[in-house]
């Protein structure tokens, strides 16, 4: 989400003229999310669109600032279908109780959530609501049929984390489609088109190179992930080189011990350190058995969650987050 976005939005709130919030900044509502759900849909974007006010620009100016600061933060949608029944819900026998009021009203809501539930709304909510709105943080809503009458929605306000996937090998087919679903933007490197099709991998970015000595031309950030799964493992050599060379957060490599061996040495004859080399996480993924690409593609992934949980959060928001499952 662009700053640039927000803030026009919330000036445009202030000086009394009318929003369209886009599918495209906010995807909750796109057509593919009223497929899981009617009630996320482009239309319901546009009703919200149509009934803020000049008093809802404090949710988009607070989101500007989350963005400039490089906060864990959401804008959040409470969504009404039914406002009796969602002003009526009452506890179920499951969660703890949250007091004899549903929500707090039967109108539609857009709402600021940082992960340390900062909560920003133009309208008061109630303690149900705000059980829900923290729950927005979790992406966007873990809690969507446990009260009647309205759904949650809501898009984060930080960048997606990049996975490059070094070859388009039956295993990264499997690790793009997975890593996709969980929320990463995936790029595919391979030197032969006919594995790089969009049959392969939807929705990915796919690029060919003639070598993978071209991969030296391209540059990563410190906070992508790279997983080199090259098809035979006949370059695994040069996507260690790269990936180390760009300071990535995560390096991982498939393969077996004989086969990791070679590429060991050739990678130290083309000037990488043993520090370096102990920093790639070999086997990569999580370890419990897999073999199949899908089942390798899980461990991957997995560890990839992982990764990205750790450089999110904190030490002791981890322990926090940690001790509230148990």
């Amino acid at each position: 989400m662009r700053k640039e976005t927000l803030e026009s939005i919330a000036s445009d709130l202030r000086t009394g003229r009318s929003v369209n919030l886009s599918v495209e900044d906010f995807p909750c509502f796109s057509e593919e999310a009223a497929i899981e759900d009617p009630r996320t849909s482009p239309e319901a974007l546009a009703r919200i669109s149509a009934g803020l006010t000049a008093k809802d620009a404090c949710v988009f100016e607070r989101a500007a600032r989350a963005v400039e600061e490089g906060d864990m933060a959401w804008i959040g949608f409470k969504v009404v279908d039914n406002a009796s029944v969602a002003v009526s819900n009452v506890d179920n026998d499951v969660t703890k109780s949250y007091g004899t009021i549903g929500s707090a009203d039967g109108y539609d809501l857009v709402f600021f959530c940082n992960d340390a539930k900062e909560v920003v709304a133009a309208r008061d909510y109630s303690a149900r609501d705000f059980f829900q709105m923290k729950d927005v943080t979790r992406g966007p809503s873990m809690h969507n049929d446990q009260f009647e009458g309205l759904t949650w929605a809501s898009v984060p306000l930080f960048d997606s984390v990049k996975v490059w996937l070094l070859g388009a090998s039956d295993v990264a087919v499997e690790t793009a489609a997975l890593a996709r679903h969980v929320g990463f933007e995936v790029e595919v490197i391979d030197d032969d088109a006919s594995f790089l099709s969009e049959e392969r991998f939807p929705g990915c970015k796919r690029t060919l190179v003639s070598s993978f000595d071209d991969l030296g031309s391209m540059r990563a950030n410190s906070s992508d992930c790279v997983c080199v799964l090259t098809r035979g493992h006949m370059h695994d050599p040069e996507g260690c080189v790269w990936a180390i060379a760009q300071g990535v957060r995560y390096v991982g490599m498939m393969g077996c011990k004989g086969k990791n061996g070679r590429v060991h040495d050739l990678c130290v004859e083309a000037g990488m350190t043993e520090e370096q080399w102990e920093a790639i996480k070999r086997p990569i993924g999580l370890k419990f058995g897999a073999k199949t690409p899908a089942e390798l593609a899980i461990s991957i992934v997995a560890e990839l969650v992982d990764v990205r949980y750790r450089q999110r959060y904190g030490q002791e928001a981890r322990k926090k987050h940690d001790a509230s499952l148990w």
